[in-house]
């Protein structure tokens, strides 16, 4: 597989974990999941992982896997190889795993100590990876195997930290976030 290969497939196969985080920044707010309450002596999670964000950044995810699907055969005929088309499976475990990856490191955040919007370098770039990826190997085992080969998951390892610290900028300059990281 060429380089262009691999980097075009990690991306597009990665796009629907990619986006729920956005979309929850956007539709977030409302009622916390954790309720409010505390343990420890610091929230469980925070304001800032909501009902309505996470719901809303797994279906921008699915819908996203739906759109991509429908379009992954003129896409591969375009550009000469091959990119995935999503099982509804797969679709599941990459949007929900990048929102329960998001919500574990909140936990964690919390618990050392790290308030709303503290930095926590490593942990805020590939929180949603690291959980979404074997909940997709999990969930569609066929379908992750054929498509996240060691070459599209060590792009994915690079790409996402340069991609998240790029959005999140973005999303900073624009006012959608109180901090650029």
């Amino acid at each position: 597989m060429a380089v262009l290969e691999t980097v075009v497939i990690a991306f597009w196969a990665m796009l629907p974990a990619y986006v729920p985080n956005n979309a929850a920044v956007l539709a977030g707010g409302g009622r916390p999941i954790d309720g409010g309450r505390t343990w420890s002596g610091s929230r469980i999670l925070g304001d800032g992982k909501s009902w309505r964000g996470t719901f809303a950044g797994i279906l921008a995810g699915l819908l996203l896997a739906g759109a991509l699907t429908l379009v992954a055969d003129d896409v591969s005929a375009a550009i000469g190889f091959e990119v995935p088309a999503f099982t509804p499976l797969a679709a599941v475990g990459l949007a929900a795993g990048a929102m329960l990856g998001d919500i574990l490191a909140s936990f964690v955040k919390r618990r050392t100590g790290r308030e709303r919007g503290a930095m926590f370098p490593g942990v805020d770039q590939l929180d949603f990876v690291v959980v979404s990826l074997p909940l997709t190997a999990l969930l569609a085992t066929e379908w992750f195997f054929e498509w996240f080969t060691w070459g599209v998951i060590l792009v994915v390892v690079v790409l996402t930290p340069i991609l998240h610290v790029t959005t999140n900028v973005i999303a900073y300059k624009l006012g959608l976030k109180n901090e650029p990281w």
